[in-house]
């Protein structure tokens, strides 16, 4: 699979802008960028709330 030059990502982000517009792709990046801060803060919480011992990766051991 060829791979894209920075003449094709040039031309793709255009013809981007033309149908979008600046506002509008202003606007996507910002609700992306707090969407991905929001996934973060979630995947952070989940880790916090979780019990100390909780660790399965090293079950106790038998005597």
């Amino acid at each position: 699979m060829p791979s894209l030059g920075p003449g094709e990502l040039l031309i793709i982000f255009l013809i981007v802008l033309v149908l979008f517009g600046v506002g509008r792709i202003s606007r996507i990046g910002g609700e992306l960028g707090s969407a991905i801060a929001n996934f973060r803060k979630g995947l952070n919480a989940g880790k916090e709330t979780a019990p100390p011992d909780a660790d399965a990766t090293n079950p106790p051991q038998q005597r």
